[in-house]
């Protein structure tokens, strides 16, 4: 990589040029973000997985803009005018605005109303209008040529001021100027479109807005822009126009005594309206929207981290239901790893008859499968399925649990769950993901389109390409930061591992499916394609919790297992003694081992794993309860403070599950008792809260929560 893109990278970022180097060598040979994060800590000072993907995305936009600055010298040498002034300015150009402010005179573009001017010889007249060296109301008799097209003294003059306003309109220094105009004095202005007002009442709240563009909110600007789009309002991002023209006639240099005064500030109102404004509200509508964009991904980002790190239930066998009530229940018995034994439909609540039925099947069931856990999903008939079970004197109770079943009908059509269940109907296979995320929400999470889960703020506004690659990496580092056994994980789980993805993925099931179980990482090396780069990503991050070496079940990566056998060796002593022993552990002095490759924070990291091989980071599983009796919007009234979970963390608020089929929301006003600057600095998705009610709007389908005391 080029010098000057390493120190750019470097200076943008605030990051040592070495660890750039560094991580930008590692990415060039095929590592991963996880890989250079976990096992290569010496050789880029121990950076995060996010310091890492800002160094990857910094150099994909200078990237971006080299090829950009290549096409702008290829179109301009094919011109000849590459050259000159000109040349050093495209050569030095730092920013991708900057560079297509350079080239914006010399953009080959339709025949615009100045090109007809100049056609028609108006440009002499047009520099007397830029300079006033004669009055050009005057001069303009000279250009007449009815035979070329100007049959007026009015016809020269406003040709010659086209010639002007696109002068002013392309000069880079002016839209410099104006572009910081925009910036700090652009006004967000929404108004409603009359003949759609009844439709768009859901925007009413902006149907006559105005704020300063730059400090309006993310989620109101992407809002704004939503009720724009579905023709609802009309949007403006532009600084007031008597203050934007003023300052256009103090940098070009109109004065009220020159000669050319009136033509030159005709010229430069017309250049503003017609041509500077439209395209630098474009710009400013373009750099918000994409800060609006950043915000809502990294809200997205975080909900979805939040999620997916949920606490698991474990191995448990487990009985899930996807409740309803005209068409019953289905009911599915997975084992500990998830496998279906048994699906049925219950009808709990068509007639006492039904229900007797549907109460003996469920004892039935839990009793023939040995049930430990009942998995409900928490949509319709949700609480009503969790009273019916309640009621099913079950011994030994098996604890019960209110699953989210965000995205399962999605899981349920997915060619996944085809594949998984090829003769198991939608509802069937609904179910079985129903259970499967109390065992592991990790492992069933990811198979759906992290969009379709439901964590988001406006994310079918944002960038998509950008939502997508930022919630793609979050999947990536969640389930290597877990690990992933290698004998019970499902393709669409092994393909998020480092180094893997779909293919491979694929192979490893089949060759698993075909061999049995593996026994040691090493074996990996036998699936077809899976070569040494493949082996060398991904291999730390796969666990054999039944492997005879205790580190095929740890994060120890095997590169590290020769030194991991010299340690014992030398302190004389078995690799499970040293798992075993803390004394052991805190007797053996780490700096002896250091080496060119190899130093103190990959040695601690290895300690630690051999403390707790192939420990789970995520937290212990809790089971939580909502409040007995409270089971739908009209049985809310203000005052009560109720158990709820967090689903959904957005800039201006969390939305809360209390267990009435319809989440609340606590604005960010009332998330804490002081100020709240970020709702993700108090409340995080998942979170368990006591939650006050302050109003219900049972029509409307609104309930506004409190998580301050009082």
């Amino acid at each position: 990589m080029q010098q000057n893109m390493l120190h750019t990278i470097a200076t943008e970022l605030n990051l040592n040029p070495k660890r750039v180097r560094a991580v930008t060598e590692l990415l060039d040979g095929g590592a991963t973000l996880p890989f250079i994060a976990r096992y290569r800590k010496e050789l880029t000072d121990s950076m995060d997985e996010v310091d890492i993907a800002a160094v990857r995305d910094a150099r994909s936009r200078i990237e971006e803009l080299k090829k950009r600055r290549e096409s702008i010298i290829a179109s301009l040498s094919e011109r000849d005018l590459y050259a000159g002034e000109l040349k050093h300015q495209i050569d030095a150009a730092p920013t991708l605005k900057e560079l297509e402010d350079l080239y914006l005179p010399h953009r080959v573009k339709r025949r615009t109303r100045a090109t007809i001017a100049r056609e028609r010889g108006l440009e002499p007249l047009a520099h007397l209008i830029l300079t006033g060296a004669e009055d050009p109301t005057q001069a303009a008799g000279r250009f007449v040529k009815p035979e070329g097209g100007v049959h007026t003294t009015d016809d020269a003059l406003a040709g010659a001021r086209d010639i002007v306003a696109e002068h002013i309109n392309e000069d880079p220094a002016t839209r410099a100027l104006m572009r910081k105009l925009f910036m700090a004095r652009g006004q967000l202005e929404s108004n409603v479109i009359k003949k759609n007002m009844e439709q768009g009442q859901k925007f009413s709240d902006y149907f006559a807005w105005t704020e300063k563009a730059a400090a309006a909110p993310s989620h109101r600007l992407l809002a704004v822009l939503r009720g724009e789009a579905e023709g609802f309002l009309k949007v403006s991002l532009r600084p007031p126009q008597d203050e934007a023209i003023a300052t256009l006639q103090r940098h070009v240099g109109q004065k009220d005594k020159d000669n050319n005064r009136d033509q030159l500030c005709a010229a430069i109102e017309d250049c503003y309206k017609r041509l500077l404004a439209p395209s630098l509200e474009t710009e400013l509508r373009t750099q918000l929207k994409h800060q609006a964009d950043a915000e809502a991904i990294q809200v997205f980002r975080e909900n979805l981290r939040e999620l997916l790190m949920a606490p698991p239930l474990g191995q448990k066998a487990i009985l899930a239901l996807d409740p309803g009530f005209r068409t019953g229940c289905k009911v599915v018995c997975l084992d500990q790893q998830g496998k279906l034994l048994h699906h049925d439909v219950i009808y709990p609540f068509s007639g006492e008859g039904r229900a007797m039925q549907a109460q003996k099947t469920i004892q039935e069931l839990v009793k023939r499968f040995k049930i430990e856990a009942i998995a409900i999903g928490n949509g319709t008939a949700g609480r009503e399925t969790q009273s019916f079970i309640a009621a099913c004197t079950l011994t030994p109770a098996p604890i019960v649990v209110l699953v989210n079943e965000s995205g399962a009908s999605i899981y349920s059509a997915s060619e996944i769950a085809r594949q998984e269940f090829p003769t198991h109907d939608l509802t069937v296979r609904g179910a079985v993901s129903i259970g499967r995320r109390l065992a592991d929400p990790l492992a069933e999470l990811v198979k759906l389109d992290p969009k379709s889960i439901g964590v988001g703020q406006y994310q079918h506004d944002v960038d998509q390409t950008a939502l997508k690659n930022s919630l793609d990496d979050t999947v990536v580092s969640c389930v290597n930061r877990v690990g992933v056994e290698l004998n019970t994980a499902s393709a669409a789980l092994l393909s998020y591992v480092s180094g893997l993805g779909p293919q491979l993925a694929q192979n490893i099931v089949t060759y698993r499916d075909e061999n049995g179980p593996f026994t040691s990482r090493a074996q990996l090396k036998k699936v077809k394609r899976l070569g040494p780069k493949a082996f060398e990503q991904a291999a730390g991050f796969l666990r054999i919790y039944t492997a005879s070496n205790p580190l095929d079940r740890s994060a120890v990566h095997p590169e590290r297992y020769s030194l991991v056998k010299q340690i014992c060796a030398d302190n004389g002593t078995s690799v499970a003694e040293l798992m075993q022993s803390k004394e052991r552990r805190s007797s053996i002095d780490l700096e002896k081992y250091c080496s060119a490759d190899i130093g103190l924070p990959t040695l601690t990291d290895i300690m630690q794993e051999l403390a707790k091989p192939g420990r789970d980071p995520r937290a212990q599983f809790e089971v939580f309860a909502f409040a007995v009796g409270i089971e739908k919007i009209g049985d809310l009234q203000a005052g009560l403070s109720l158990p709820g979970i967090v689903t959904n963390v957005t800039n201006f608020g969390a939305f809360i599950d209390i267990g009435v089929h319809q989440d609340g929301l606590a604005h960010i006003s009332q998330l804490a008792e002081g100020f709240v600057k970020d709702p993700a600095d108090v409340v995080k998705v998942g979170q368990k809260v006591i939650a006050r009610v302050l109003e219900v709007d049972e029509k409307r389908k609104r309930i506004s929560l409190s998580l301050r005391k009082g």
